[in-house]
């Protein structure tokens, strides 16, 4: 859900780098998707080389404190530990849209929100579909719901310098809608053992949090212990601990004050996003995305009815849901198209929908374990290589034509 650095800049009233900035860099959804895509390529090489026992080896190290429920894996630590620092970027990014973005416009929202939930419900139906009876349907369903916006606005970014920036918007808008579906799916569907005690801890640090926030407190010698102490509280109270980071992101202050120069929440944005970027993605993929890809693991993948329904959830389902639901809802006169989009462009972009990265994997990994979770995966990343090239094919294409028609 990145925006560019000069979109950011712009509202928050930030300065303009000077000269190189490694930070600026990295904030750009272009290196961040660079950064994932090679954590992906030297995962999918370690897990499918002769090195692949120790690759294993040190996914499945456990380390951290027993006495609280903190003997993790490190691949478990990437996923429970370091990916709340994704959502809760995506928090703050989610809050700031809601507030202040285009989703605080109810005639600019309806568009992208109904093309998000059509983009969410349709790869459900067909992954409850195909999938029914098979192990682990009841929750494998969730895992083509989501869209790897930042995968997806680098193909754009990349590939369709001539496109409009209204299908930027468009496409950053349905992703706010798209992420808010996904984590209420994540805290409803995998809250197991519920601690009562815990979750109560949780909230009443989250009250904690958002009253440092009324009252303008900004040292992070307060905040850090105090978000560390909330990620402890959810995760031990059977929420899954990601849900930690998105709480407080909507928690944070979107509004600066008239003496600041940025608001809380673009300022912690700001400072996070890069390491999100380059570090933390990167780091989950690393160990999310190392699958076996041989011969016969990809056969079975084929073979597999929740592999199958993964794949046409992402490919077949976002594209239906996404760009049926723009084309009926532009139809009946409920939403408009952005400006200067045209059909062909709205196809692109519903194609885009079906690159599930971060989100989709983090799902499989939840809801399915051992071979089973592997070729979930591994669908997810055959069905985004496929969306991702599509789109890409597609973009190029408006990209030559519209220049064939300038010259």
């Amino acid at each position: 859900m990145a925006k560019s650095q000069r979109n950011r800049s712009q509202r928050s009233g930030a300065p303009e780098a000077r000269g190189f900035d490694f930070g600026s860099y990295l904030r750009n959804e272009t290196v961040g998707g660079m950064f994932m895509l090679a954590a992906t390529v030297i995962a999918l090489v370690a897990a499918n080389s002769p090195a692949s026992h120790l690759y294993a080896a040190v996914r499945d190290f456990t380390i951290g404190p027993h006495f609280l429920h903190l003997d993790l894996t490190v691949g478990e630590w990437a996923k429970d530990g370091l990916l709340v620092i994704f959502f809760f970027v995506a928090g703050l990014e989610l809050k700031r849209e809601l507030v202040l973005g285009d989703l605080a416009d109810r005639k600019k929202a309806t568009l992208p929100v109904l093309a998000a939930l059509g983009g969410m419900i349709v790869p459900a139906v067909l992954a409850v579909a195909i999938g029914h009876g098979a192990p682990g349907a009841a929750q494998a369903w969730a895992i083509p719901v989501a869209t790897d916006i930042a995968f997806a606005l680098g193909v754009l970014s990349l590939t369709a310098s001539a496109m409009p920036t209204t299908a930027r918007v468009f496409l950053l808008s349905l992703a706010v809608v798209d992420d808010l579906g996904a984590i209420i799916v994540i805290a409803v569907l995998f809250t197991s053992g519920m601690n009562l005690i815990a979750l109560l801890v949780a909230v009443l640090l989250c009250v904690g949090y958002w009253y440092a926030q009324h009252r303008r407190i900004r040292t992070s010698w307060l905040y850090v212990p105090l978000a560390v102490a909330t990620w402890v509280a959810v995760h031990s109270s059977g929420v899954h601990a990601t849900i930690a980071g998105v709480a407080l992101g909507l928690l944070t202050r979107v509004r600066p004050d008239p003496y600041e120069h940025a608001s809380p929440s673009m300022r912690l944005e700001h400072r996070l996003q890069p390491w999100s970027a380059a570090l933390v993605v990167p780091v989950f993929a690393l160990f999310a995305a190392g699958v076996p890809v041989g011969l016969d693991a990809l056969s079975s993948v084929f073979q597999d009815r929740i592999a199958i329904a993964v794949m046409v959830g992402l490919v077949v389902g976002k594209l239906i849901g996404i760009f049926g639901t723009s084309f009926v809802a532009i139809k009946l006169g409920f939403g408009s198209p952005p400006q200067g989009v045209t059909w062909n462009d709205l196809f692109a972009l519903a194609m885009l929908g079906g690159v599930g990265f971060t989100v989709s994997l983090l799902i499989a990994d939840l809801s399915l374990a051992g071979a089973a979770a592997d070729r979930a995966k591994a669908a997810v990343l055959i069905a985004s290589a496929f969306a991702s090239i599509v789109a890409t094919l597609m973009l190029v294409f408006r990209k030559q034509h519209s220049s064939t028609h300038t010259t």
